[in-house]
Formats: structure tokens, C-alpha cells, sequence
């Protein structure tokens, strides 16, 4: 049988795997950072009323740079964060894995490198490396923090054109400092010997945070971007939209490799609708806080050691052997992450009955130890 590895294929994608992780019909999936609502029955009426609208010129093509879209992501961040944007700092594409790589095919590729800081996102190394950007792994803290002396020696000895800083991020659920980012991004300018190495701020579960965004820290730094999706806080990881907020010369930019009309109607027509129920779903975010927050105290009581969080998951261990447990406590009925993350494990906040399922697993898997 013809393996991935007999075929042609770049030598940089021999022996990987693509991402993933276990999608099992188990009683609580607490394992991808889904929000555990589903939709308000208005905003699905919504949705429905918007798509039929499309629907009906469907034999068109799209609005090929979504502008009424772009303007009402200007709007909602505006709004919830207090800097003022327009729709030509907006750029939308099919989540932000999609951002992410229209900003490595613009300002990475063959012969540059990013750079990251692991544990991170497991994906910007996956679609650097798909675009044929090589790949650094920067330092962190014991305690999944970004240590910025080590952070901005990297960036001096590397030089890389493209760094990721994910805040919160993922899996540790840690954010990063303002100060952390300007130090950065300054290295970043100082080291490029150019016009400056692009510095991505990842801010998909930005809504969850204690801290406020760093979006205001895009005035007068032209290569500095902030990454946000509708996957996480808007509850639509089906609907598949991620955007940034940039310099506009950037949005210019990653409109030389996005694919032309990328963006369907029908999710333009969904991701309008959402928008228009932001308040209500940034209700649910308080919630699930507030569920967070609650999984911390008591993963702690249980013995646990817990990372900070400012996402809606919580990394906890610390373990001999986190795959075990991770097995132990699906055999309980309730799936959550393996990322790797040596004697981690990490858990989505769910609703109240999910998070008890979960903690009451956790008790018993402890209790198994102990016997």
C-alpha cells in the first residue's frame, strides 16, 4: 500500500503528522476549547434569515474582500476593547489558521524562519513548515512564562522574520505582558537589518483574559499583528472565521496570496449574524470564566498543580505519566487534552454539570492511585 512517504512529497513534510486531536462520542468532551453552549434560538432564527438571503444569490460570487464583514469586526473591537479601528486595519479569512498562513505565505516562506516560544500553539510551527518557513523553538519559564531577556537573545541570534507570541496561550493558558510584546517586537525591528520582522500576537482566547487586549499596542508599529477568531468567545467553531487587526499596509499584503473569493457567502452571512448577538454570547464568556476559575481552585484542593489561566482551559498535573491518566479519566467518560506537555494534561472549561463530571473523574482516578 502506497504510504505518504513513497510519494514526492517536500522533504520537510516526511515522518509528520497532521494536527489533531481524538474526536471520541464520549459523555464530556472537555478536550478542543469548544464553547459547551450552543447557540440562542434568536441568533439561529438570525442565521437562518441571513443564509436564506444569500442563498439566493448564490449564483454570484461573494463580496471578494468582505468589507461589510471587516467593517463589523472594526466595530466589535472598537467596542469591546476601546481602540478606535477601521475596516481597512480588518482582514477575514476561514478561521485563524487561515490568517496565520496568508501571513507566513506573505512574510515567510523558503529561506526565512519564525520563531515561537513552546510550549505554544501546535500549529504555527505546522503551517510554517507548510509554507516553507523554517522553524524556531524559543525559550520559556518553568512556569510556561516568556522569559523576555531569553526571548529577545533568540531573536538576536536568530533573526527570524516572523514571530509568534501567543497570549493566552495555548495550551498553558498564560498571558503575556504588554511590555513583554513591545520588547520583543523591538528586538524583532533590531534584528531584521530591514524593514522589520512581522511579530504575530495570537490572541484567540483574548475574550477570556483578565488582561486587557493588546490591540492598542498596533498604533505606529506597522509590523505588529493581532490574530483573533469567532471560534472560542463567539461559541462558532463551526463557522470557521478568524481575522486580524493591523497596520493597513498589512491587510494590502496578505491580500497578494489569499485565494480569490475565500470567503463564502454563507459564512459572511453566519459570522454577520453573530455579530449582531455579541453581547449575548459575551455573556456565555463570563460564565465559562467564571467555571474556569472554579476548575483551578478545586484541581488545586485535589492536589493538583494548576498553571494560571487566562483562557478557558486549564493545564493541570503534575503527572508520571499524563497519558495514563488522560486514558483512566476517558475511561470515566470524560475526554480531555494529551498536548504533550510533559506530566500535563488540559481541560476545557464546560458547563457546571460537565466540570463536576470532570472533577468528580479526577477524584476517582486519584483515589485509584492512592489504593
Amino acid at each position: 500500500m502506497t504510504r505518504i512517504d513513497d510519494l514526492p512529497v517536500r522533504d520537510e513534510l516526511r515522518g509528520k503528522s497532521p494536527y489533531g486531536a481524538p474526536q471520541l462520542d464520549v459523555p464530556v468532551r472537555l478536550n478542543v476549547n469548544e464553547s459547551p453552549y450552543p447557540m440562542p434560538e434568536q441568533l439561529v432564527r438570525r442565521i437562518a434569515e441571513r443564509v436564506s438571503d444569500a442563498a439566493r444569490t448564490l449564483n454570484r460570487y461573494p463580496d471578494r474582500d468582505a468589507v461589510v464583514l471587516r467593517t463589523q469586526l472594526a466595530d466589535y473591537l472598537t467596542r469591546t476593547t476601546g481602540h478606535r479601528l477601521g475596516p481597512n486595519q480588518i482582514w477575514a479569512a476561514n478561521g485563524s489558521n487561515e490568517i496565520l498562513q496568508q501571513l507566513l505565505q506573505a512574510f515567510g516562506g523558503p529561506g526565512r524562519t519564525a520563531l515561537g516560544f513552546d510550549p505554544s500553539y501546535s500549529m504555527h510551527p505546522l503551517i510554517s513548515r507548510g509554507t516553507g518557513t523554517g522553524w524556531i523553538s524559543g525559550p520559556r519559564t518553568a512556569e510556561f512564562d516568556i522569559d523576555t531577556e531569553a526571548a529577545v537573545a533568540a531573536i538576536h541570534e536568530h533573526r527570524p522574520d516572523v514571530v509568534f507570541v501567543c497570549s493566552p496561550n495555548n495550551p498553558t493558558g498564560t498571558a503575556v505582558s504588554p511590555e513583554t510584546v513591545l520588547a520583543l517586537y523591538e528586538a524583532a525591528q533590531a534584528a531584521s537589518g530591514g524593514p522589520g520582522a512581522l511579530v504575530v500576537v495570537d490572541e484567540a482566547y483574548a475574550e477570556f483574559s483578565h488582561r486587557p487586549s493588546l490591540l492598542s499596542l498596533i498604533e505606529g508599529r506597522p509590523t505588529l499583528v493581532i490574530s483573533r477568531t469567532m471560534s472560542k468567545a463567539f461559541g462558532a467553531a463551526g463557522l470557521r472565521l478568524g481575522y486580524l487587526a493591523a497596520d493597513p499596509a498589512v491587510v494590502d499584503a496578505v491580500q497578494l496570496v489569499r485565494l480569490p473569493y475565500h470567503l463564502s457567502a454563507v459564512t459572511q452571512a453566519t459570522a454577520h449574524a453573530a455579530l449582531e448577538f455579541s453581547d449575548t454570547l459575551l455573556g456565555y464568556v463570563e460564565e465559562l470564566k467564571a467555571e474556569r476559575d472554579r476548575l483551578v481552585v478545586e484541581l488545586r484542593v485535589l492536589g493538583c498543580e494548576v498553571t494560571e489561566s487566562d483562557a478557558n482551559f486549564v493545564q493541570f498535573g503534575r503527572f508520571a505519566d499524563p497519558h495514563d491518566v488522560w486514558q483512566r479519566l476517558l475511561d470515566h467518560g470524560v475526554l480531555v487534552r494529551d498536548n504533550g506537555v510533559p506530566g500535563r494534561l488540559r481541560v476545557t472549561a464546560g458547563t457546571r454539570q460537565e466540570n463536576d463530571a470532570f472533577l468528580d473523574a479526577v477524584r476517582a482516578v486519584m483515589k485509584e492511585n492512592n489504593e
